[in-house]
């Protein structure tokens, strides 16, 4: 049987009390957690906030949950060392988005919550609203952030399929560095993210003065994005199921091919049932790859028969 949450806690409280695992020192991550004891994501997570809750371990953004800084009493010690911004008073939007970031990265957007940057940060809840309006706000501040990563060229190929695969990958390396920002953003309610816009001019750069009328052009830049965005949504579920699960999808295919060949057994679908004799490996890169290139196929002599 599975150790509950309170188990796993007390197990690692005990470590931290007695100085096994020293001020600084890394603590298991949820990740390490369901696989060393078989649990589910949620209560992995239980684990370590009733941790920070009790100020034994605090999360610093590029390290991940650390012992708190100070003797481990477990009497709401703070880390005063990864925190400056917060203990000096300090504290900003650049340093909140920061930290949102870094936990949205470590274990996916459905981690994050008020509560759980400004226990990163080493502070009260409502400080943060001094410099974000609500998570929402947050949200978009780090989806600027994350964006703004994006180095876009200086100058503007002059060969149109050139510059629009080159946007493509682009914002595909931006998803792949942060799996939660593709289902963060949305294209039919579009977040202002300066950042964002500052990619989307250079795309339109791409596009300008080859003959296109301002609506087809803009209609491209999103058919791109859009692709892009709608393959790399899968990138965090699939990191999230990766977690939950101690499985990658292809271990998770080999467990439960049995269900999947009980299904078939009946004939009605020999095409997929070939298919799985096959043991068809799905890769995230290798099928943005694909299709990146048929689209660009059609869209491109599309564009330039519009244009001429």
């Amino acid at each position: 049987m599975a150790a509950s949450s309170a188990e796993i806690t007390a197990e690692l409280r005990a470590r931290i009390r007695s100085g096994e695992l020293a001020a600084g020192a890394r603590v298991p991550s949820t990740r390490e957690i369901v696989r060393r004891h078989g649990v589910a994501m949620a209560t992995a997570t239980k684990v370590l906030t009733a941790l920070r809750q009790e100020g034994l371990v605090v999360a610093r953004p590029g390290v991940g949950t650390v012992v708190a800084g100070g003797p481990a009493s477990g009497r709401g010690t703070r880390d005063t060392v990864g925190t400056p911004r917060a203990i000096d008073g300090t504290l900003d939007r650049a340093a909140v988005v920061a930290a949102a970031v870094a936990v949205a990265d470590a274990e996916g957007l459905e981690a994050l919550s008020m509560r759980r940057v400004a226990a990163t940060l080493g502070v009260a809840t409502m400080s943060l609203y001094h410099h974000v309006t609500d998570k929402d706000d947050l949200v978009v501040g780090m989806l600027d952030e994350a964006l703004g990563e994006i180095e876009v060229p200086a100058t503007v190929p002059r060969d149109l399929r050139s510059g629009l695969e080159a946007a493509a990958r682009l914002m595909w390396a931006a998803f792949r560095r942060h799996p939660w920002a593709a289902p963060a953003m949305s294209l039919t309610r579009p977040q202002a993210i300066p950042s964002g816009l500052r990619y989307t001019e250079w795309m339109l750069g791409v596009l300008d003065g080859r003959g296109l009328d301002r609506c087809t052009a803009f209609t491209a830049h999103l058919t791109l994005f859009n692709y892009v965005r709608g393959t790399a949504v899968n990138l965090e579920p699939e990191r999230t199921a990766q977690a939950e699960t101690g499985l990658d999808s292809d271990a998770w295919i080999h467990a439960n091919v049995d269900s999947l060949h009980a299904l078939l057994r009946r004939g009605d679908y020999p095409l997929f049932a070939r298919m799985l004799d096959d043991e068809y490996d799905l890769d995230l890169d290798e099928l943005f790859e694909f299709g990146l290139q048929p689209l660009l196929d059609g869209l491109v002599p599309r564009l330039e028969r519009r244009g001429s």
